[in-house]
């Protein structure tokens, strides 16, 4: 229960909290947006750290610049829907709404402008593999013609971009619940699943599905191969037979706790990966031993 799937609920700060700075973030919250969202909640543990937040958030949103307020949330939305962080898009599928954005644009990347989908490389890029990145990508964008992009909207889109790609490691990293509360200022509750939420893949009652047992039938036949590919060496390390059944039930366990990949693309196709083209594409290392190292790209 509470904001977080990690922090027991009484350790999070409630209303009437004692600190008066804390009060009166969470206060300006409310007033600036109509809500005070889990993230917020969770990082009023650390005040501090919440007040330069909400700052750069304010700054990155809300205050003056080249790019309209809705290109931002929907740049926010491409950004979280690349790790495939269903919170966040949920919320800036909501923001987007609230400042005047187009609802045809969230079916999908492909329905919104020419200008916006021209980001999708180059967010793609940033999200796995950054160091690939070159000149030429910025210099695609900037290229004079209908659909480019002035050297202002580009530093503030790669900005959102990149805050957002970080976001979304906080909100796993944290295990932010999804919001319970419908929207209170007329937004179209669109609440895609989190990756925590009762109804996710990861959740008990899905694996009890027919996808669930085919994947639980799945890990039980890997760890067999495993266990008779270990028991030769565990034995020549003088471990009993009690000892071994011990951590193959426990490898077991884990790999069950882990959700199906195949699972988990089905819940998110609807409304987080319409925002992602090529979504295969992933991180991949950056130098392996005995190969060249990919060039990087330097800005002095």
């Amino acid at each position: 229960k509470g904001p977080s799937a990690f922090i027991p609920l009484g350790e999070i700060p409630q209303e009437g909290v004692e600190s008066s700075s804390l009060h009166q973030l969470l206060t300006d919250t409310f007033v600036s947006v109509g809500r005070v969202d889990n993230i917020t909640k969770v990082m009023g543990l650390h005040p501090q750290y919440l007040s330069s937040f909400w700052k750069t958030q304010c700054l990155l949103l809300r205050m003056d610049g080249p790019l309209p307020y809705h290109k931002r949330h929907y740049i926010a939305i491409m950004a979280a829907a690349r790790h495939q962080c269903s919170y966040l898009v949920g919320l800036h599928m909501e923001e987007f709404l609230q400042v005047g954005g187009n609802p045809a644009w969230l079916q999908g990347l492909h329905c919104a402008p020419q200008k916006l989908r021209n980001l999708n490389e180059i967010n793609k890029l940033l999200a796995h593999r950054p160091w690939l990145i070159t000149k030429e990508h910025i210099e695609a964008l900037l290229k004079p013609g209908e659909d480019s992009w002035s050297l202002a909207e580009l530093v503030q889109a790669l900005v959102l971009l990149t805050h957002y790609h970080s976001l979304a490691s906080f909100v796993y990293g944290c295990g932010i619940h999804p919001k319970k509360d419908p929207p209170q200022d007329g937004g179209n509750g669109c609440q895609p699943p989190s990756p925590h939420s009762d109804n996710s893949p990861a959740s008990d009652d899905s694996m009890e599905g027919s996808g669930g047992k085919d994947a639980m039938q799945e890990v039980e036949v890997l760890m067999e191969k495993m266990k008779l590919l270990q028991e030769s060496q565990l034995e020549e390390e003088g471990i009993t037979e009690e000892e071994m059944e011990t951590r193959f039930e426990l490898e077991k366990m884990e790999s069950l706790l882990v959700a199906p990949s195949d699972l988990t693309d089905h819940s998110l196709r609807s409304n987080v990966l319409c925002f992602v083209e090529d979504p295969e594409f992933g991180y991949k290392d950056f130098t392996r031993r005995g190969e060249q190292a990919p060039p990087t790209f330097r800005a002095q």
